[in-house]
């Protein structure tokens, strides 16, 4: 495998990682008044692929911090004190999250698109 090959690869895998993680974010905003519902989060992994380093997203996590308690007595899943568990989703984070997995995903995009013309000029000064 060229080491063009193995670039497309990297970068294409962290545009899958990503893509991932964006899906996650777009969940967790989705959610944020879900009663009950606790954050996603998910790591990356680096893993071995045709001998060359390549990312992935890894399983999925719970966050375990602790449900917000809202006040609503006429809420159906409100108990006795007129409180129920709300979601542990912050949306500023989540915006966050979703920006930075944003830049990362175009940053990936650009890398693969330069590697790509990169090839193509090559192939393109090999048949002159």
């Amino acid at each position: 495998m060229s080491d063009f090959s193995h670039s497309l690869s990297a970068s294409a895998s962290a545009l899958r990682a990503q893509a991932v993680r964006l899906r996650h974010v777009s969940e967790n905003i989705s959610n944020a008044d879900t009663p009950g519902y606790r954050r996603k989060t998910v790591p990356f992994e680096t893993v071995e692929n045709a001998g060359r380093d390549v990312v992935q997203a890894g399983r999925v996590k719970l966050d375990r911090r602790a449900l917000s308690r809202i006040y609503d007595p006429g809420h159906p899943l409100a108990d006795e004190t007129g409180h129920y568990r709300g979601s542990n989703v912050d949306l500023m984070i989540e915006i966050a999250d979703a920006r930075e997995a944003q830049r990362s995903y175009e940053a990936n995009l650009k890398m693969f698109d330069q590697t790509r013309q990169m090839s193509s000029s090559l192939m393109d000064l090999l048949r002159k």
